[in-house]
């Protein structure tokens, strides 16, 4: 459950994320005479603001909303965090190893025995120099465990899930050369469902992602973050939004009828 400044502070960020998207967006000029006599200049303008929006969504709304939602119940919680920049030679040799055992499906992903396979290795030879994703979400409990968060689109390309987990393993291992007995998770979050109300389609990442352990969807993320009933609240605040900025986004649209 959303406190009233948190539902405030999440409405402003939708708000202000919508109004700069207005003032920033183009529609690139493609003719598309058949669509436009059969939808209108408005939609269209409606189709392709809605497909730039998405390309947005992640870093404008969801990371700073889940920041606001998590400060309240983590003593750290960043968006936008460089893991860091140094790992360990053999690290990188058992996230390679890693890595090959689950291409080649000789394994089943095991995130926890993975980690402490490169724990006992996390300060073995040379320090090496690396420049990894950055952390979308990072988050640290007053217990000092540690989550790193990716946040991905709804449906990821399948071909994505290898690079993703090489990812959140370099992070891990990073974290750990600073201190090996860092309590750390990794971890893939997709902020909604889109089979709802089915389950999430997990089947694709099933050969490279630990499902129990890296990977939070939907209300799994936004609870883990906001507490019980977080991702309802969430919800409410989009359309509480939506109503009050109707007239707004409606005349902001009707200016393509004329074009």
């Amino acid at each position: 459950m959303l406190t009233k400044e948190q539902k405030n502070t999440v409405q402003r960020t939708i708000k202000t994320a919508l109004r700069s998207r207005f003032t920033k967006y183009n529609p690139e000029p493609a003719v598309m005479p058949f669509h436009t006599r059969l939808l209108g200049n408005d939609r269209l303008a409606l189709y392709s603001f809605i497909h730039s929006l998405n390309t947005s969504f992640g870093t404008s709304i969801f990371e700073p909303v889940a920041i606001s939602l998590a400060r309240n119940r983590y003593k750290i919680a960043l968006r936008s965090v460089k893991a860091g920049n140094l790992i360990s030679e053999a690290a990188q040799y058992v996230i390679q190893e890693i890595m090959d055992e689950l291409t080649a499906a000789n394994r089943k992903p095991d995130k926890l025995r993975e980690i402490e396979r490169i724990r006992s290795v996390c300060c073995q030879g040379e320090m090496r120099t690396v420049k990894p994703t950055v952390v979308d979400v990072y988050l640290e409990t007053y217990d000092g465990e540690l989550f790193l968060f990716d946040i991905k689109t709804a449906k990821p390309n399948k071909g994505g899930f290898k690079e993703f987990k090489r990812t959140m393993l370099e992070w891990a291992a990073i974290k750990l050369a600073e201190n090996p007995d860092a309590n750390i998770n990794t971890l893939i979050a997709i902020p909604y469902n889109p089979y709802e109300p089915k389950p999430y389609s997990r089947w694709t990442m099933a050969g490279m992602l630990d499902l129990d352990n890296e990977l939070k969807v939907a209300a799994e993320f936004w609870d883990f973050l906001g507490g019980e009933g977080a991702y309802e609240d969430l919800l409410l605040c989009f359309e509480l939004v939506g109503i009050e900025l109707r007239k707004e986004i409606d005349d902001y649209f009707a200016r393509f009828n004329n074009s």
